[in-house]
């Protein structure tokens, strides 16, 4: 199976699903490694504080909000491809932590790229979204800020439910098969209990995911509690 082909197929889902394959990419040396968000602090910790000024800046912006928030984009970043890749088309990209690079952006999610990705089943999954890229990534983010990783984990579960959204609305024909990779993934090692699966309100299909936990954006100026939050429907948490 042509890789490319799948990896392109899914970018066009939004930006979030996006990983490039270009191999003239490799001539540009701002590329990094996956598992640099990791290895190596400073990154991550820029990551951090762009999202910290994009959300207000310092002092109006606590660290545990933009590291939470922050990770919430990555983690949306680096699972929407794959679980993409394997509802519409069976198969799990080979994205290792060595192979699928990375540059910053002004805005937005991070570019990632893949010189030249491989195939697995879409068994791989679980194995490739948590084990490979988001058992480190919230490790690393933890040890730069205190903010739970119950909180990260939630979102990397919010992340998810989103992504099946966008696949479900995006792909009418495909929401059913999304909705089933999703939830046995959210079944699956640090995701489970994460939230629970409601009866769907519109546009989602087969369930709607309520989590347990707060991602924090509520704390940023004028901000809000996302939709699924825990704190919906409680007295006093409108906003």
């Amino acid at each position: 199976m042509d890789v490319r082909a799948v990896l392109a197929d899914v970018a066009g889902l939004g930006p979030f699903f996006a990983v490039g394959t270009d191999p003239a990419e490799v001539a540009d040396p701002t590329w990094r490694p996956l598992r640099d968000l990791w290895a190596d602090p400073q990154p991550l910790r820029d990551r951090i504080a762009q999202v910290r000024r994009a959300l207000g800046g310092e002092g109006a912006v606590d660290d545990r909000v933009a590291a939470s928030i922050a990770f919430q984009g990555l983690a949306a970043g680096l699972l929407s491809a794959p679980f993409a890749a394997a509802v519409l088309h069976d198969v799990v990209p080979a994205l290792t932590p060595d192979a699928l690079h990375w540059r910053p952006a002004a805005s937005g999610p991070l570019r990632l790229w893949c010189a030249e990705p491989a195939v697995l089943p879409a068994t791989e999954l679980a194995s490739t979204v948590l084990d490979g890229h988001l058992v480190p990534l919230v490790a690393a983010v933890h040890a730069q800020v205190a903010v739970s990783e119950r909180v990260l984990w939630g979102n990397a579960a919010s992340a998810l439910a989103g992504a099946k959204r966008v696949l479900g609305t995006a792909r009418p024909e495909a929401a059913a098969p999304a909705a089933k990779v999703a939830e046995r993934l959210l079944a699956t090692g640090p995701l489970a209990g994460t939230g629970e699966l409601l009866a769907p309100s519109a546009p989602d299909v087969a369930w709607t995911f309520r989590r347990r936990s707060c991602c924090l954006y509520y704390r940023v100026p004028a901000g809000g509690l996302c939709g699924d939050c825990v704190l919906q429907g409680r007295p006093g948490r409108s906003r």
